[in-house]
């Protein structure tokens, strides 16, 4: 659904994307880390330079794949917020231990395996956890406390937000843009391929060729028949079925040529980057609204994802107040 947040940092989050979630909130708070300069202490709990400085390079490095450099008064108000994250991260998982919330040590060890799946083996898996400065150790306290603050997420807010029906109907009326689903077209085509810079002859032949089938197809041949024939496209096995596509999916030339016609009705000879097509339209769907009863899901899926958001800022916030916070200067690196 466009214009959906996802929720970022605290929330519910699968564990499929643990490895995203370290890239930007990697810290893991511990007392005995007291050999390192502290940024902050959490009812006692010290967060640790190394903890914060962790995070920033990880959210440094998402920004440069983005092509932007964090540095001078942004990269200063991004430590700021990250260190926040991390002390909000702390209170949740210390009310998952007053709440008696235990993970065991197998469920652990399963999102591990899991995480060690999506590597080809124990060595690569072993280098993505040093470019994001984790120990297997580390990686495995990780884990325990983010398994730990969902399920007291799961437990104090998730079990206990509904979505009604009223709201999901006021939210589809709402946001009508949200549900347009615009004009599709369902065409076969008939290819014979030619670069856009290819010579004379080589265009000549092409040309050649494809006048060829469209002259069986004038005498009445089965024009999937001669696409299965002819075509050089991937289509071809199919008759030269595309299926259904909007506008914005195929080059230009074809596109024009394909929503301008009618079902049933043939192209001429289309030229494109690709070559020269023979276009039939078989279908077409005009513009519409996607129904409620079809939308209803999602939508109930992302009022409630944004209510369990909005939920656990609650929670926090009344964490924070009977919390002793202390955080320190921070300074850059």
């Amino acid at each position: 659904m466009s214009g959906e947040k996802k929720l970022i940092g605290i929330g519910v989050m699968s564990m499929a994307l643990l490895m995203g979630m370290m890239l930007v909130f990697g810290g893991i708070a511990q007392a005995a880390k007291a050999a390192t300069s502290k940024v902050a202490v959490v009812n006692g709990v010290v967060i640790t330079r190394k903890d914060l400085d962790r995070s920033v390079d990880q959210t440094r490095r998402r920004f440069a794949q983005m092509g932007q450099k964090l540095e001078g008064k942004s990269l200063e108000n991004v430590q700021g917020k990250v260190l926040d994250t991390l002390i909000d991260r702390e209170l949740l998982y210390q009310e998952s231990k007053k709440e008696g919330i235990k993970i065991p040590k197998a469920k652990i060890d399963k999102e591990i395996e899991g995480l060690r799946k999506k590597f080809p083996d124990k060595k690569s898996f072993a280098k993505a956890l040093k470019t994001v400065n984790l120990t297997e150790k580390e990686l495995e306290a990780q884990i325990r406390r983010q398994l730990a603050i969902k399920e007291l997420i799961d437990k104090k807010v998730a079990s206990k937000v509904k979505i009604t029906d009223k709201e999901a109907k006021a939210f589809y009326d709402k946001h009508p843009e949200y549900f347009k689903k615009p004009a599709e077209v369902r065409a076969s085509h008939i290819l014979v391929k030619v670069a856009s810079d290819a010579d004379k002859k080589k265009v000549a032949a092409a040309k050649k060729k494809i006048e060829a089938a469209q002259a069986r197809l004038k005498k009445g041949e089965d024009f999937a028949k001669v696409a299965k024939e002819v075509s050089e496209g991937p289509s071809s096995k199919k008759g030269g079925d595309l299926g259904f596509f909007k506008k914005g999916q195929m080059v230009k030339p074809f596109e024009e040529a394909a929503f301008a016609m009618k079902p049933g009705q043939t192209s001429g000879i289309v030229r494109t980057r690709f070559g020269f097509h023979i276009i039939k339209v078989t279908d077409k769907k005009p513009a519409s609204k996607v129904p409620f009863k079809e939308a209803k899901d999602r939508i109930e899926a992302y009022l409630k994802q944004k209510k369990v958001r909005d939920n656990v800022q609650v929670l926090i916030a009344s964490l924070r107040k009977t919390a002793k916070i202390k955080k320190f200067p921070l300074k850059g690196k």
